[in-house]
């Protein structure tokens, strides 16, 4: 049995935010929040009035009772760009050492990739990448891994939008096809695209099944072939997502 909580109206309101929660965007009238929170029905209401005060519930125009802005712009306020390379790091760094390559963090900016955080290998691998520089999407492991999640979590790419994020920099049917591959595979790939020589692959890291950032693992062309590949692009299917935070996923799609 759990300890009790050191402040019994706090712990009351934290149990009403995960009714809410569990209410989805319907919400639920008062009696089933109350059953579901073990308090009596004068009890929660006082909790989900402080709440509502605070814009972290709302009650829909027939009585039910649900989640607010403020409480749906938590996560999004501590997952924001700036605060996921922090977030991660302890993941980048547990993948790097596991695979013993450079692993980048990035994220999409318009039609670009924008490299948020990058953890270096024991052994040096001369690669073009900085924090905070910028490479087409449509060309990179990154980007694609991105796009082929927005993809399936509802986002169109039709032929203009596709075009779009080539720009002059990719065919817009070999995106499709990279996206179609990365969707398959749960896993996206770039084979010296950018650099002679260096291969990247990478996945998605997902909330509420939409991407928020993506992971690569960079190595020089021939240690992402055969055998070394495999183990490579097991660890981001398999070890990664056992690394992530709460709340954070990847596609999930076996090699």
């Amino acid at each position: 049995m759990a300890d009790p909580s050191p402040i019994g109206a706090v712990d009351k309101a934290l149990l009403a935010l995960d009714a809410l929660a569990r209410a989805g965007a319907d919400g639920a009238p008062l009696a089933d929040l109350a059953a579901d929170v073990g308090v009596h029905k004068t009890t929660l209401h006082r909790t989900l009035a402080a709440l509502r005060h605070r814009g972290y519930a709302e009650q829909t125009p027939g009585g039910a009772y649900r989640l607010g802005a403020a409480a749906l712009t938590l996560a999004s306020t501590f997952l924001r760009e700036e605060n996921l390379p922090g977030l991660l790091r302890p993941a980048l760094t547990a993948l790097s050492e596991q695979v013993d390559e450079l692993v980048h963090l990035g994220a999409l900016a318009g039609r670009e990739i924008v490299y948020l955080d990058k953890v270096e290998p024991q052994r040096a691998v001369r690669v073009w990448s900085a924090v905070g520089r910028h490479r087409p999407a449509a060309t990179t492991a990154l980007g694609r891994a991105w796009l082929a999640a927005a993809q399936a979590a509802g986002d169109a790419l039709d032929d203009a939008a596709l075009a779009r994020l080539a720009g002059d920099d990719a065919d817009p049917a070999a995106l499709r096809d990279a996206l179609a591959q990365a969707s398959a595979r749960g896993y996206a790939e770039e084979n010296q695209e950018n650099e002679p020589g260096i291969a990247c692959v990478a996945v998605a890291v997902l909330r509420a099944g939409r991407p928020i950032a993506a992971v690569s693992i960079t190595a020089p062309a021939e240690r992402l072939s055969g055998a070394a590949r495999r183990a490579r692009v097991g660890a981001l299917l398999d070890t990664l997502p056992t690394l992530l935070p709460a709340g954070l996923t990847t596609p999930g799609v076996g090699p």
